[in-house]
C-alpha cells in the first residue's frame, strides 16, 4: 500500500483482486453515506420486485426486503381485469299536473262534492253542466261488488249512439280476413261458426265473437239484428276491476228521459250489487248519486 499526500488529502491505493482501487483518506463519512445509498437502492429494487410478483390469497406474513425494511402481505385480493362500469342515470320524468279550463272550473262550483244527489236532482243539474259545443254523452260510472258482472238492457229512450250490427256471411268473412271490422255487434247462424272459428283470436279480444250467452248466435239472425238495432245495450265490468262505465244517453235528452234511462240501467245491474254511482257528461265533473234514494 502506498500513500501520496496532496493538499492535505491522502490518496491510498490498494490492490483488491488484482485491481488497483484508489481510496481517499479523511472522507470516511462520504464513503459511509455512499454505501447507505447503495443499500437503500438495493432494498427499494427488491421491494419493487415483490410488489410486481403475484401474491396468493390468504397470506399474512412479512416478507423481508432489506436489513431494516419489511413488507406485510395481508389477504391480497386478485385484481379484476375490467373496471366496474358506471351506471347511467336515467332522466326522471316530470309529472305534469292537468289543469282544467275556465268553463270547467265554473261548472265545478255548481256541484257540491260532499252531497249525494237523487236521480231527479242529478238529472236536472247535469243539463246545466254542458260546456262543449257537441252533444255530450251522459255517462254512468259504477263501483260494484265483484268482477264479471254483465248483462243486457233495452233502455226506455235511445242513447243516440248508432250501433252497427252485422250478420256473418262469406263476404263478411273476407272482410274480417282483410282486417276490416266495421261493426259493433256480430251475429251468426250456427252453420257459420266453424268458418268463423279461425278468426277467434281477432274477434275475441275485441268482444265481437258471437256467443250463445249474449244471444248473438241464432237460427234467426235477422230477428237478433232488429233487437240490437232498437238500442239494446250490453254492459259488463272491466276485465280486472269491479267497475262499469256506460253511456245512457245524450245531454240533448230531457231531464225526465235522462232520469228514466239511468234508473232502468241501475235496476238492471241491481241496487244490492252497487257500491257507488257517479253520473256525468263527457266534459263535466261527476255528480254522486244517493243509493238510498234509488227505487
Amino acid at each position: 500500500m502506498r500513500g501520496i499526500r496532496i493538499n492535505h488529502l491522502i490518496f491510498v491505493s490498494h490492490k483488491i483482486m488484482g485491481k488497483v482501487k484508489p481510496r481517499i483518506l479523511g472522507l470516511e463519512d462520504v464513503e459511509k453515506k455512499q454505501k447507505q445509498e447503495q443499500k437503500q437502492k438495493a432494498s427499494e429494487k427488491k421491494l419493487n420486485k415483490q410488489k410486481k410478483s403475484p401474491v396468493g390469497v390468504g397470506l399474512d406474513r412479512p416478507v423481508s426486503v432489506g436489513r431494516d425494511q419489511s413488507v406485510s402481505i395481508e389477504h391480497a385480493q386478485p385484481m379484476s381485469d375490467t373496471a366496474p362500469k358506471k351506471e347511467k342515470k336515467q332522466p326522471t320524468k316530470k309529472k305534469t299536473v292537468r289543469r282544467r279550463g275556465e268553463k270547467y272550473q265554473k261548472v265545478k262550483q255548481m256541484v257540491d262534492k260532499n252531497k249525494r244527489y237523487s236521480l231527479k236532482e242529478a238529472s236536472a243539474l247535469i243539463k246545466k253542466l254542458k260546456t262543449a259545443k257537441f252533444d255530450e254523452a251522459v255517462e254512468l260510472h259504477l263501483n260494484v261488488e265483484k268482477v264479471g258482472l254483465k248483462g243486457e238492457i233495452d233502455l226506455p229512450y235511445s242513447t243516440g249512439k248508432i250501433i252497427k250490427v252485422a250478420v256473418v256471411d262469406d263476404a263478411l268473412l273476407a272482410k274480417i280476413e282483410a282486417g276490416k271490422l266495421d261493426f259493433d255487434i256480430l251475429v251468426s247462424h250456427p252453420s257459420f261458426m266453424p268458418k268463423l272459428a279461425r278468426f277467434a283470436k281477432i274477434l275475441g279480444p275485441k268482444g265481437l265473437m258471437p256467443n250463445p250467452k249474449n244471444g248473438t248466435i241464432s237460427t234467426t239472425p235477422e230477428e237478433v239484428v232488429k233487437k240490437f238495432a232498437k238500442g239494446v245495450l250490453r254492459w259488463k265490468t272491466e276485465p280486472k276491476f269491479p267497475l262499469i262505465h256506460q253511456m245512457i244517453g245524450r245531454v240533448s235528452l230531457s231531464e225526465k228521459q235522462i232520469e228514466e234511462n239511468a234508473a232502468a240501467f241501475l235496476s238492471a245491474v241491481g241496487k244490492q250489487k252497487i257500491q257507488k254511482v257517479v253520473i256525468k257528461l263527457t266534459m263535466s265533473p261527476g255528480i254522486k248519486i244517493d243509493l238510498e234514494k234509488l227505487g
